[in-house]
Parts: C-alpha cells; sequence; structure tokens
C-alpha cells in the first residue's frame, strides 16, 4: 500500500493523540537524559497536552494515511521551532525532515530570513536530522529548560532560510 503524507494543521478533536505521540517521542529521545523523578513527572503530567490546547491549529501535524505521525510548532509564532516530535514507530522514514521544511516556508513567508531550534546536546539522533537538514551549531551551553526544570546540556542552530527555500523549489 501506497503512504500517503499529508501535512495540515491540527484539530482540536485529536488533542490527546497528539499529546500521546509527543510524550512518547519525548520518552524516546530526551527522557533517558533526565532523572528518574523528572521523568516521571513529565510522563504522568504529560506537558503536551497543555501546549497543543494553548497552540490549538497552530500546530502542524503528519498524517500518514489517516494516522498521526508527528507534530511540529514555533511557539512563539516567529522563527524559532520550538517542537518536533515523531511517532516513535515510524520514524526515520521522513516525516521529520518534510514538518521542519514545511515550518521553513512558512517562517519565510512571515519574512524571516532565518530559522532557529534548540536541542538536547545529547539527542543525537535529533541534532543529526537538523545537521543533515543544513542548521548549523551557533552556540552549545547548560541551560535550564522550564519545563524540566532542571539544567541541560543545549544546542542552539540556525539555517538561512534562503537555503531551505532553493531546496524547495
Amino acid at each position: 500500500m501506497t503512504k500517503t503524507l499529508v501535512l495540515r494543521p491540527a484539530h482540536t478533536s485529536e488533542i490527546e493523540s497528539l499529546a500521546d505521540v509527543g510524550l512518547r517521542a519525548w520518552q524516546k529521545g530526551v527522557g533517558p537524559l533526565v532523572p528518574k523523578n523528572v521523568y516521571a513527572r513529565i510522563c504522568k503530567d504529560n506537558p503536551f497536552l497543555p501546549f497543543l490546547k494553548t497552540m490549538g491549529e497552530t500546530v502542524l501535524v503528519a498524517d500518514v494515511n489517516g494516522k498521526i505521525a508527528g507534530f511540529a510548532a514555533c511557539e512563539d509564532h516567529n522563527n524559532h521551532i520550538s517542537d518536533l516530535w515523531v511517532d516513535p514507530e515510524i520514524e526515520g522514514r521522513g516525516i521529520g525532515s518534510a514538518l521542519i521544511r514545511k515550518l521553513e516556508a512558512t517562517i519565510a513567508a512571515k519574512g524571516f530570513s532565518v530559522s532557529e531550534i534548540q536541542v538536547a546536546a545529547q539527542n543525537t539522533r535529533a541534532l543529526g536530522l537538523y545537521q543533515h537538514l543544513g542548521y548549523q551549531i551557533v552556540w552549545q551551553e547548560r541551560r535550564k529548560d522550564p519545563i524540566l526544570e532542571i539544567h541541560l546540556e543545549k544546542v542552539g542552530m540556525k539555517k538561512k532560510l534562503s537555503q531551505a527555500i532553493e531546496a524547495m523549489a
């Protein structure tokens, strides 16, 4: 069967499903980097639920054959990509790349010339994806994560969007 990827705005009715995908992706990518008490709190509280309720239809959803495959967002509605979460069961199939490219086009359409993203330095899979997509590391330091409430080694990355637009043409 041919898989059809559709990128679209989130629907209010799917917030719980999106939160589940986000949590499972977080458990795989970031969960191993945090202390057990933080891991347990995040799993119990699922901070994706209030985030998704607040963001609503501004969240970009990857839908594969009618099933949620992942989502991405620019929380502050600017050029900073705050979230990229792909269902761990189907990661590695271009879904994250497609979500990032779509957000880059949206960011460029708003008049920004650069896209920014941050990632935990030890989240090597995500870091590798961003580098593969043309993001360059511009800083690395320990920063307090406001949701996790702990300090993590973070990497800040940027990409000139003229590269993103040319690649899509």
